[in-house]
């Protein structure tokens, strides 16, 4: 309303403009001394420029696929006092949403012939303790020059991503590559109560996997059903990625821009991105928070 009062002000004059829109001229002429002195704005309008810097930052700084729940509750973390109606207003106002998840693709082959683990799992994705359950799954990207293919290999403690790994070629060291950096990742830890859980795919029933597995001490489980719910956590999480990296920053060119993107990315996953499971905490720093319980815990039972 103002800028268009300014617009035509030189030909209509301000207050027959204002007559017909209809605006009370002092309204006009207050809000052009608060441009011309900020210091004249309310305490609440010089609080919502501060308040609309930092959501601006903070949706910036998350991939821009926060909504208002997880802007707030970043916000909150940092210290700031906002209620959660007031970065709704602001982000309404700056035009800034969080993104939507699409449609499913399916990305793996079923080996109907080939003998396969039982479902150990059976749909029940939780876990009282890291490195009790893993999931494995793989994706693919259209690139300028082709397809590329990435596995994925989590924790499902935290829904900390341990693995991940990218090829041009959907093969059975693709996923083998993802399990080798997990195993890497959790070095010194201990396996006998693991179980690593996937879909159908030939990939995770291959010898090389399967012998893998066994070599780590790591239970094998394959989902029964042969639909995405028998891997729903793993493809959740391959949704979050198509929808807050690739979607998002697309189109691709290549397979080396894709691989760097999703470095980035994983590591934003990890120890930064605001989880609801976790309770709105990353999962690294949900992990670090379970092994301080732990540690307090068997301190106090030494002590006792």
């Amino acid at each position: 309303m103002v800028f268009f009062i300014d617009d035509h002000r030189h030909i209509y004059g301000v207050e027959p403009i204002c007559r017909v829109i209809p605006i009370a001229p002092s309204t006009y002429y207050a809000f052009k001394a608060q441009q011309a002195d900020p210091e004249l704005r309310s305490a609440r309008a010089r609080r919502d420029e501060v308040l609309s810097a930092e959501i601006k930052r903070v949706w910036e700084d998350n991939y821009c696929v926060y909504g208002v729940r997880k802007v707030w509750r970043e916000l909150k973390r940092e210290g700031f006092d906002v209620a959660r109606c007031t970065v709704e207003r602001l982000m309404r106002a700056e035009g800034l949403r969080g993104v939507v998840r699409g449609k499913k693709f399916k990305t793996t082959i079923p080996d109907e012939l080939a003998d396969r683990p039982l479902d150990l799992v059976e749909r029940n994705f939780k876990a009282e303790a890291p490195n009790r359950l893993w999931v494995s799954d793989l994706t693919y990207v259209s690139t300028w020059r082709g397809f590329v293919y990435i596995a994925f290999v989590i924790d499902v403690f935290a829904c900390r991503i341990l693995g991940w790994r990218v090829s041009n070629s959907l093969r059975s060291d693709l996923a083998l590559d993802a399990l080798e950096q997990a195993l890497w990742e959790r070095d010194h830890e201990q396996h006998e109560e693991l179980v690593h859980h996937s879909d159908r795919g030939v990939q995770y029933l291959s010898i090389r996997y399967t012998e893998r597995l066994a070599k780590a001490g790591i239970e094998p489980s394959v989902g029964s059903r042969g639909d995405s719910y028998d891997n729903a956590l793993a493809e959740t999480i391959i949704g979050l990625y198509k929808t807050e990296l690739i979607n998002q920053r697309g189109p691709w060119k290549s397979l080396e821009q894709l691989e760097l993107a999703t470095l980035e990315w994983v590591w934003w996953f990890n120890h930064k991105r605001l989880l609801e499971t976790n309770g709105y905490i990353p999962p690294a720093e949900y992990e670090e928070a379970f092994h301080s319980r732990n540690e307090t815990h068997t301190l106090d039972a030494v002590l006792t």
